[in-house]
Order: C-alpha cells, then structure tokens, then sequence
C-alpha cells in the first residue's frame, strides 16, 4: 500500500493516546531551520533534532517513495540472544517465522526504520494479537498502541523500543499467536503494515 492511503487503527487500541496527545501542525525541514533564527538555544536543538537533514533531502533509498521504511522487528529478553524479523522483503513469509517466548519472562520489541525525504511526525506503533487454534476465539487476546514520536530524516538507522511487556504463563496460555502490527503517523498514514507469530512454551528449548 503506498504511503498517504488511510488506514483504520484497531478499534479501541489507542483511545488513551487519541484523547490526550494533540498532532503538532505539520512543518518542513526549511520552516523549522527558518523559525526563530535568534534563539541561541533553540538553533541548538533544531541542530540535534535534524542532523544531516540541515544539508539538504535526506534520501537514503531512492527508489523508494515512502519516507518510513521499517526494516526489521527486535525481540529483546535480558541475557538472551536478540531475535530478529526482517521486515524488508517478502511479508508473506514471516508467519513461517515463529519466536519461541518462555513463558512468564520480561520482553521487549524493538523497531527499526529509516525516515527520509522529510520529518515524519506522530509515529506511532499499533499491535494486536491473537490466539491461534482456539474455536470461537475471534478477539484479540491482546491490544496496544505506543506513541513513537516525531522524526527527522537520517541517514542513520532510527529505532523504538517498547516497555516491557510480561509474556502470559501456565498451561492454559501456551501455544501459538498470531501478531498484526502496524506501523502508522498522526495522519493516518500507513508505513507498514504485517504479521507475525510468536509461540508460548515452558521453556526456551522443549
């Protein structure tokens, strides 16, 4: 789906964010550097915010129209080697992927991605998951929504890392789930929308 269609968030996933957080109008990288030239401090600011992107476009992918290019899904676990989704090609394949998740340990996910061409603003990182192989089971067993912020073009990879969330334990929530995650803005803006599957089990290696 190209960048700027608009996409439906998870009906009632991020109500709190919606209510209380309010989009910053929309500016270019030139009206940011234009806008209070004579404050010392706020030059300062604008310098670390926008980097390379003082210089000129940022386009690290030029065949690439999107300014969101995310590349890759992080599970993070203390004292475990990171587990990684690559995000770049064929979303297809990634349900054929699946994370194994001890149950009852502390884990995170990380985002990365790029921003190129202009400032992307009110990103936001939206999940719902599912169980599998459940009869009668439609709803998501599981929602979220997390605010990611306003980004500058780089040539750097950029990153979000979620809070920790505690996978679920006992006998009755091991299995199979299915992810749906969508990468979004204040616009509505789709940057990427897939699936993905993780696997509750007694242990790492059963």
């Amino acid at each position: 789906m190209s960048e700027g269609e608009p996409v439906s968030t998870p009906e009632g996933v991020d109500n709190e964010i919606e209510s209380s957080y309010k989009p910053p109008p929309e500016k270019s990288i030139e009206e940011i550097l234009a806008a209070d030239q004579e404050d010392e401090s706020l030059r300062k600011y604008k310098e670390t915010l926008l980097g390379n992107a003082q210089s000129g476009v940022v386009i690290v992918e030029p065949d690439n129209p999107r300014r969101v290019i995310v590349k890759k899904l992080v599970l993070v676990v203390a004292d475990r080697p990171e587990i990684a989704l690559d995000l770049s090609g064929d979303l297809s394949k990634l349900k054929k992927e699946t994370f194994v998740i001890k149950e009852g340990v502390s884990y995170k996910i990380r985002i990365e991605f790029l921003v190129q061409r202009e400032i992307v603003h009110g990103l936001k990182y939206v999940q719902k998951t599912y169980r599998m192989a459940v009869p009668g089971l439609t709803d998501p067993v599981d929602k979220m929504a997390h605010m990611v912020g306003s980004y500058a073009p780089k040539t750097e990879m950029q990153s979000y890392t979620t809070p920790s969330e505690d996978a679920p334990s006992g006998m009755m929530a091991r299995g199979s789930y299915v992810v749906q995650s969508l990468f979004t803005d204040d616009d509505k803006n789709e940057h990427l929308k897939w699936e993905w599957t993780f696997e509750i089990k007694k242990d790492w290696k059963d």
